[in-house]
């Protein structure tokens, strides 16, 4: 069955995002960043907002209105905070030419806290 190109944008957001390896998910062409906000507020509130985000699951058409499941806002530990799926080139140079196309990409998810927006 073929796949439009959002469900395959789709599908390889949510490889990425529940990748529970980090090798794993450089082998599938993507990045993970936490930022120096998230790193601050300690290592386990880093592992709780990992794991937040590798289990959120609530996409509506009101937080994900493209279908692609690429960034959401959640509250950890009362802390708003957020995540961030981008597409690159396979340099990390430029946007991709294609997000749909894993060949094409690099994904970077990133970890955020919402006052970093």
């Amino acid at each position: 069955m073929d796949l439009s190109p959002t469900e395959r944008i789709r599908a390889l957001n949510d490889r990425l995002r529940t990748a529970r390896d980090p090798i794993a998910a450089l082998m599938m062409n993507g990045s993970l960043v936490i930022t120096a906000g998230i790193v601050g507020e300690g290592p386990a509130f880093v592992v709780r907002c990992v794991a937040a985000v590798r289990a959120f699951a609530d996409f509506t058409p009101q937080n994900d209105p493209h279908g692609e499941h690429d960034m959401a806002f959640l509250t950890i530990d009362g802390r708003r905070i957020f995540f961030k799926v981008d597409y690159f080139d396979r340099e990390l140079e430029y946007l991709s030419p294609d997000p749909a196309d894993a060949g094409v990409t690099r994904r970077v998810l990133t970890i955020a806290l919402a006052d970093e927006y």
